[in-house]
């Protein structure tokens, strides 16, 4: 199966107390590459973010982010000492009567009201709506992976029927080159060994046989179909497929030179171009 390394996936829960929403980005990458943010994510939610996404992917640059709100608890002590110690010091000050103070008086009074906010953050929700935005981005990357599987196939289907063709005249385009070879040579009037000019001739035309070339056209075009169809497809391993196959057509191209031989040859080696850009997307 294949499958991009781009994708998107978002989920989110909402209540009246409660708002959590993730939202995962990918993008292609030579190996796996995991950020969160906020940055100061709860430090279990951040191990179990990277674990499972580590699981379910094997490279790209993912980026996850989250929304949260959870309810805030308040939480107030009194440090009595620093509270003793004040009213004794205004106690001594005959112009102030401690009797008469009030709560406002000395909430803001250095020491005194401590103050603790604590969020109740429910970890069970956030590992929950996080799984849920990750199957939807895995889900969108098999979509995406199937276009570049259908764009990949018929590429390799136009490259097929071009190298059966070549394939299919290769043996005339041989005997043309050898025929003309032989009758230019002729009208030199050159004394020559017949034997010899003969050998000759025909080294030269076999460095432009193309057989070979097709042969091997067709053995990557199978191994590309393979790797494309298989359980599990591999992008670094179609990318090197496709650097083989683009060696393959470019010599194909540069032996043949009759026109419209020539043009299937330059097809199939543009064919390959598309694809190996395509393939950079490739888990």
């Amino acid at each position: 199966m294949t499958k991009s390394m781009t994708g998107f996936g978002s989920s989110s829960y909402l209540d009246k107390k409660v708002e959590i929403y993730c939202e995962i980005k990918t993008v292609n990458h030579r190996f796996l590459e995991i950020s969160t943010k906020p940055n100061d994510l709860n430090s279990e939610l951040d191990v179990y973010v990277r674990d499972l996404a580590s699981k379910k992917m094997r490279r790209g640059s993912v980026d996850v982010r989250f929304k949260l709100n959870f309810p805030i608890e308040n939480k107030y002590t009194v440090n009595r000492a620093s509270l003793n110690n004040l009213l004794k010091t205004i106690k001594d000050i005959k112009d102030i009567k401690s009797e008469n103070l009030s709560f406002k008086d000395i909430k803001d009074m250095p020491g005194i009201i401590g103050v603790e906010q604590k969020t109740n953050i429910k970890l069970s929700l956030v590992k929950k709506v996080f799984t849920e935005s990750l199957n939807n981005l895995l889900d969108d990357r098999i979509i995406e992976g199937s276009k570049i599987e259908k764009l990949f196939l018929k590429k390799i289907n136009l490259i097929e029927k071009n190298a059966l063709k070549l394939s299919t005249v290769n043996r005339k385009l041989v005997k043309k080159r050898y025929d003309n070879l032989i009758n230019k040579i002729a009208k030199l009037s050159l004394s020559l060994d017949k034997s010899r000019l003969e050998q000759e001739v025909a080294l030269l035309v076999l460095k432009h046989d193309v057989a070979e070339e097709v042969e091997r056209i067709n053995f990557h075009s199978n191994s590309l179909k393979e790797e494309l169809t298989s359980k599990k497809t591999s992008g670094k391993k179609i990318d090197f497929v496709l650097q083989e196959l683009f060696r393959e057509t470019s010599t194909l191209s540069v032996k043949l030179d009759e026109p419209s031989y020539k043009e299937l040859a330059l097809d199939m080696k543009l064919s390959v171009e598309e694809m190996r850009e395509q393939a950079q997307n490739i888990e």
